[in-house]
């Protein structure tokens, strides 16, 4: 146990988040550091950034979303970490709670996250999008793993996972448009991650994991108790998934294919 209450450090990847951004920090106010790795914004993200903290720093050569939180975490000198999106905010429970943590903190631990998204007008408290995932760990434990989209904290081995009541929120989308947009580079990310790995894929494997998707969302994880932002999500969630599958296939039957 810790004789002093531990400091943290709150770590944000950004690229043209000036509509988001501003909330984010607001919500980050009560953290020792704040550290903003920028990837090359032409909007005003990094002057806005400037006005919460001085630990701005930008690489502009895109690693991977796993490798730029890596870099952000390296700029860090906090006992612990909070991994933060752009686009989300920590509401005031679990703000008290992380804040109640660290004057007692446990050793070789890592906390669990509830994150709740805002898609089409409403919360999702289910469809699988109100989840928990490790966000808060200590600094000299463990870091994110390389992938290049869905990254992670790797949980070293013998490491307790613990939760803390309170949300991330999550302001997602704005409109169609813009998840349409970001779910196309997603699909890319992932499909440029199993063409490194060397790995296949055909259009039938598209459409069962689509309609997986789908069935899974919708029905399994009741996402018709989200009204018709369930239905959507859901769909748009399949048409995204056969998407990733369709660009693999297309790259090996496309002799002029060039990244």
């Amino acid at each position: 146990m810790s004789a002093r209450q531990a400091s943290i450090c709150a770590i944000i990847i950004t690229k043209n988040e000036q509509d988001s951004l501003k909330d984010c920090l607001e919500s980050l106010t009560w953290v020792d550091q704040i550290v903003v790795v920028d990837s090359g914004s032409t909007d005003g993200t990094v002057e806005l950034a400037k006005q919460y903290t001085q630990d701005v720093y930008s690489n502009v050569d895109w690693p991977g979303f796993g490798k730029q939180k890596q870099l952000a975490q390296s700029y860090a000198t906090g006992d612990w970490i909070l991994a933060v999106d752009a686009d989300e905010r920590i509401d005031e429970t679990l703000r008290n709670n992380i804040q109640a943590m660290l004057e007692n903190p446990p050793s070789n631990t890592v906390f669990n996250l509830n994150e709740l998204t805002w898609v089409f007008g409403r919360f999702l408290k289910h469809s699988g999008w109100y989840y928990r995932h490790i966000r808060l760990y200590p600094r000299e434990l463990t870091t994110y793993n390389d992938n290049l989209v869905h990254e992670s904290v790797l949980v070293p081995e013998g490491c307790q996972i613990a939760e803390l009541d309170g949300d991330i929120l999550h302001y997602s989308y704005k409109n169609i448009e813009h998840y349409l947009v970001k779910s196309a580079g997603y699909a890319k990310a992932w499909a440029d991650q199993r063409e490194a790995r060397g790995k296949r894929a055909s259009l039938g494997q598209g459409i069962v994991h689509a309609i997986g998707c789908f069935a899974k969302m919708y029905l399994l994880k009741r996402g018709f108790l989200d009204g018709k932002a369930g239905f959507l999500i859901a769909l748009l969630s399949a048409h995204s998934t056969f998407v990733k599958y369709a660009d693999l296939w297309a790259r090996e039957n496309d002799s002029h294919y060039k990244k």
